[in-house]
């Protein structure tokens, strides 16, 4: 008896432990299912949601803002400072604790020498790059880079003595087939499309190394050159003189544009208020702003005439001298239609004493500092300070 109670007890045990697993996994079958089915279609709600059709059209990024280079304030570097650790750091030095942000170096200076090596044919013809004095240009340009400093090339264009000794085909030349000289120093002949040509091999292997702009010098005609006893070839006979450097400013920049870097050029300060100045040099303001990102007049007040602007001594009113002469040339490239492209003004300030003038006085501090402000005062943002000895007024810098 106890033994079939037993069996009982141990049967019902087991229908009842079969029923609860097997409504167990029934349910575990349903819930399966409806996830299966909501996830379908949370899908399908999301691919309504999603829809890229609906999404806000966007404009084509504009990717020349990031080329827009900061306002600079720069400084004159030659060739062998460059090149040399314990000048360049201690101009570098400079930047770091002053305003200054920038850096004008010689790539190809006032003698004709190329101020580091490059693999050009008439350079190497000519040996143009012998007395290279910037050795390292990537560990140089490494350098400006880590201190966040702008790098322009300096490139002088048509004095070119070496050149024009060198390759006299290449030289402006007397009637008399001879070379021509100016106080001893011949000239490049701007008329010659292999000088141009020259010129732009320079220049691009300047933005190789990574320079970002490059700025001409000397783009112009000896001043004392007499059109009507010199030979400047057949070409001369079409086109004057400011006109053939506006071609060749024009071709520069479509020729340096694509690889990345802004052109700019010296000019003097006289041509923006002087058509024979303009003519003599051959630089036409106006039209040569029309192509050049920057152009650069040097408002040096040593170099203005007496009386220039109404200014007895233009070299003892630094600030007075500065802020007429930019004021001219914003009326005078006014005169480019608003809409039409226009070169950004940074003009050169004077940090030298011209002891060679009647009427000087020693520049420091003070005559830096009021040069600087008429700038601004003029509306202008930019400047370069020129000391062919690369020393510099600290004095009349701001702080960084």
């Amino acid at each position: 008896m106890k033994k079939s109670r037993k069996i009982i007890i141990i049967s019902v045990v087991a229908l009842l432990l079969f029923i609860g697993i097997g409504s167990f996994f029934q349910h575990k079958n349903i819930k399966n299912g409806e996830r299966k089915e909501d996830l379908a279609s949370n899908e399908e709600n999301m691919n309504k949601r999603i829809s890229f059709d609906s999404y806000m059209s966007q404009p084509p990024v504009d990717y020349s803002v990031y080329l827009k280079p900061k306002k600079l304030k720069a400084i004159y570097v030659t060739g062998w400072k460059a090149g040399s650790s314990q000048y360049i750091d201690e101009l570098i030095d400079i930047v770091n604790t002053t305003e200054i942000n920038a850096m004008v170096i010689d790539v190809k200076s006032d003698d004709g020498y190329i101020t580091f090596d490059m693999d050009i044919p008439l350079a190497k013809e000519i040996g143009s790059t012998k007395n290279a004095g910037i050795r390292d240009i990537e560990g140089l340009m490494d350098k400006l880079r880590e201190n966040n400093i702008y790098p322009i090339a300096r490139v002088v264009v048509f004095k070119d003595p070496y050149l024009a000794e060198k390759r006299p085909d290449l030289a402006i030349k007397n009637k008399d087939g001879s070379i021509y000289r100016s106080k001893g120093v011949a000239w490049a002949n701007p008329y010659n499309k292999e000088v141009w040509d020259y010129i732009i091999d320079i220049s691009k292997e300047a933005a190789r190394v990574g320079f970002k702009e490059i700025q001409f010098d000397y783009i112009r005609f000896e001043e004392n050159l007499k059109v009507e006893s010199a030979d400047l070839g057949p070409l001369a006979n079409e086109k004057s003189k400011m006109e053939i450097i506006v071609d060749f400013t024009e071709y520069a920049v479509k020729e340096l544009k694509p690889l990345g870097v802004f052109v700019s050029a010296d000019v003097f300060g006289t041509v923006i208020t002087s058509r024979i100045d303009a003519e003599i040099v051959g630089q036409d303001y106006v039209e040569m702003a029309k192509h050049l990102d920057y152009i650069c007049p040097m408002v040096y007040p040593s170099h203005y005439a007496e009386g220039s602007f109404g200014l007895p001594y233009p070299d003892l009113q630094p600030y007075e001298t500065v802020l007429r002469a930019m004021e001219a040339s914003n009326e005078k490239l006014a005169e480019i239609p608003e809409g039409e492209h226009r070169a950004i003004v940074r003009p050169w300030l004077q940090d030298f004493t011209a002891t060679w003038i009647d009427h000087y006085q020693p520049y420091g501090a003070k005559q830096i500092r009021e040069q600087i402000q008429a700038t601004y005062d003029a509306g202008l943002d930019e400047w370069i300070l020129w000391s062919p000895s690369n020393r510099y007024s600290v004095g009349g810098l701001l702080p960084e």
